[in-house]
């Protein structure tokens, strides 16, 4: 589990198509605290390390993640967003996030306000019943509130803190971002199925 704060901002150093595709990712965690078989989201996909040195750690990832991910889009040099997984204890300043992306939202509008930066993305249509106003979504890892929701689109506010912070200071039209959905409105959506 993850709360959706990111941590650091990790570089693709090298990817490699295996059985799995391997990607090796430039990290400023200690790696020497940081377990083997331990879960990292990468852009907010809940990835295992399998191999670890002294600023990198190497995780395998499915076909089945690149599928329904933007992790196709990777390339070396590409920056993404780290979260180590969430410990008892910790402050859970975000809210829970599984690291179990649910698909791929796409940047369809920017605009500046004030400081900050406003975006636009379009949700994929299985999901966009999902996304409420005032709701929680997680954008490539990222724990955010939704402003508002008009049909599959559906607008989010940056401040300065979060776009130095993460990877979202770069974000243009076009680019694809990984949307895991409330885990609460994934249940309230099932019971008005079957209520």
């Amino acid at each position: 589990m993850f709360t959706g704060i990111i941590t650091d901002i990790g570089q693709i150093e090298q990817l490699e198509q295996r059985g799995d595709l391997r990607a090796r990712i430039a990290t400023s965690y200690d790696m020497a605290r940081v377990d083997m078989g331990a879960s990292i989201a990468c852009d907010g996909v809940c990835l295992t390390v399998v191999n670890k040195g002294q600023g990198w750690f190497d995780v395998d990832i499915s076909a089945e993640s690149v599928s329904k991910t933007n992790i196709s889009d990777w390339a070396q040099g590409h920056r993404i967003n780290l979260e180590r997984a969430l410990r008892v204890g910790d402050e859970l300043g975000g809210h829970i996030v599984s690291g179990h992306v649910d698909g791929v939202a796409e940047v369809v509008g920017l605009r500046k306000e004030g400081d900050s930066t406003r975006v636009t993305f379009r949700a994929p249509e299985a999901l966009a019943r999902f996304i409420a106003e005032k709701g929680s979504v997680a954008l490539n890892g990222t724990s955010l509130t939704v402003n508002e929701v008009q049909g599959r689109d559906f607008g989010v506010n940056f401040i300065p803190h979060t776009q130095a912070a993460t990877t979202w200071g770069a974000v243009a039209v076009g680019d694809r971002v990984n949307l895991e959905i409330d885990t609460l409105a994934r249940y309230v959506a099932r019971l008005a199925d079957y209520g």
